[in-house]
């Protein structure tokens, strides 16, 4: 739904095939799996250890000596196999997914919108032609009153046709239209001044309109490879190497730039010969020079800091510009590693918590999965937006979530391990009733509060 309504725009009076929006909305699913693998896997985790507790059958094996580690093992081998297919997805299907997606997705943008020709409307969605159409009969292709310009001669309004009736209709290959015109005439304004406009009548008249330019035609997909999200981890390395190298070297010029700016003046002399200033002489510099060559000093002075502030400043966006195409090459390359770690991550949480809550089902599973995929959600969002505001590292940023979630899955391993009370009712309220003595927790009846009948 989100895609729909995202792309709806784009889609609608194209006249795509409906193979064209299926292709579509399949690559664009790759983008649903690093949301979706994680929570699938934190859900299912939660009710299938959930339905064990809730059925006493976690309870019939550990009292057969069987610990929950031992419990866990088969399905912990099944999400390490399930982590590892995630990472090839990440690394391989992923990007090629985007690349076609965003081909396919540029091509029906530029696609011009499906013929639609309606009566009583300029039509002007054929190159070179603007149509008219004053009735349409039910079946769509008789025409009345029909008023054609001619404009591919690029002289204005100066060849017009005009006909009572006529007849459209599409070509085999539906590339060409063709529009039969009956009892019409053709005008026609002429360059010569004894014969200004040209007037010719017709029983029948035959045109066609190319619609080549109606047809979705496919680009090029190599125009769109350099993308971030369509590189795999070692085409990310290179494009962040290549990044850095020219940034080097461009640090490096402006290093060599400012030292001959910044410790070279003109010679007050000669305009075109340079020297490097004396040290001592500069801490004279009043009693070294006369009035003139003061002045002289200091407007080139002047016009060097000048240039060299510009100079510094023009710099200076380059180099964020830089900063910022390696932040995004380092966060595609560690997303393709961040999800796999999720999936573990989430097991690890999941499959504790079901053990701990007795609970199956698609009730609280689900909202319990849904606070914990939001909390997830949510880092991952931060962490990303922090890197590309240069405020964290790409390391601190795509892994910040993973490190929210690391002692919360270790805690709750570790309650579930030790089969602690986590979520019962009676641990609590005998916690409520020894800091609280004097007050009853709700639910529960005093004993001694009870009346004879």
């Amino acid at each position: 739904m989100q895609f729909l309504w995202k792309y709806i725009d784009d889609m609608v009076g194209k006249g795509l095939e409906w193979y064209i929006i299926a292709e579509l909305l399949f690559y664009a699913t790759a983008n649903l799996v690093p949301m979706a693998l994680p929570l699938a896997i934190l859900l299912s985790s939660i009710m299938t250890f959930g339905n064990l507790g809730e059925h006493y059958e976690l309870a019939a094996l550990k009292s057969s000596g069987l610990s929950l580690w031992r419990i866990m093992f088969p399905l912990i081998i099944v999400i390490f196999l399930t982590s590892g297919l995630a990472f090839y997805f990440s690394n391989n299907v992923w990007p090629v997914a985007n690349l076609k997606f965003a081909s396919l997705l540029y091509d029906i943008r530029h696609k011009k919108p499906a013929l639609d020709i309606v009566e009583g409307v300029f039509y002007k969605g054929i190159e070179g032609y603007v149509i008219r159409v004053g009735g349409k009969e039910p079946d769509g292709q008789t025409l009345h009153d029909i008023i054609i310009y001619d404009h591919t001669k690029n002289r204005g309004n100066r060849t017009v046709v005009r006909a009572a009736d006529g007849k459209m209709e599409m070509s085999e290959d539906e590339r060409t239209l063709i529009i039969t015109l009956y009892n019409g005439h053709n005008y026609e304004e002429q360059e010569a001044k004894d014969y200004p406009l040209f007037r010719s009548s017709f029983d029948e008249n035959i045109i066609r309109f190319d619609l080549s330019a109606f047809t979705l035609e496919r680009s090029n997909e190599d125009i769109f490879k350099d993308n971030y999200q369509m590189l795999n981890i070692w085409q990310l390395a290179l494009g962040h190497d290549s990044v850095k190298m020219r940034s080097d070297k461009r640090w490096e010029e402006y290093r060599k730039v400012m030292d001959a700016r910044v410790f070279s003046v003109p010679d007050v002399n000669d305009s075109v010969h340079k020297f490097r200033v004396d040290t001592a002489r500069f801490m004279h510099f009043p009693d070294s020079f006369n009035e003139s060559q003061q002045f002289a000093v200091l407007e080139a002075a002047s016009n060097i800091t000048r240039s060299a502030k510009v100079y510094a400043s023009s710099l200076n966006t380059e180099f964020k510009s830089h900063r910022s195409r390696m932040d995004r090459f380092n966060i595609e390359w560690h997303r393709k590693f961040t999800l796999s770690i999720a999936c573990i991550l989430l097991f690890f949480i999941g499959a504790p918590l079901g053990a701990i809550i007795r609970k199956g089902g698609l009730g609280m599973p689900v909202v319990v999965s849904v606070f914990f995929f939001i909390l997830f959600h949510i880092s991952s969002i931060t962490g990303e937006k922090l890197i590309k505001q240069a405020t964290l590292e790409p390391l601190a940023g795509m892994w910040m979530a993973s490190a929210i979630l690391l002692p919360i899955g270790m805690f709750l391993t570790y309650k579930a391990t030790t089969d602690s009370a986590l979520f019962d009712y009676d641990t609590y309220s005998k916690i409520w009733r020894k800091v609280f003595p004097w007050k009853i927790p709700i639910g529960k009846k005093d004993a001694n509060s009870t009346t004879k009948s």
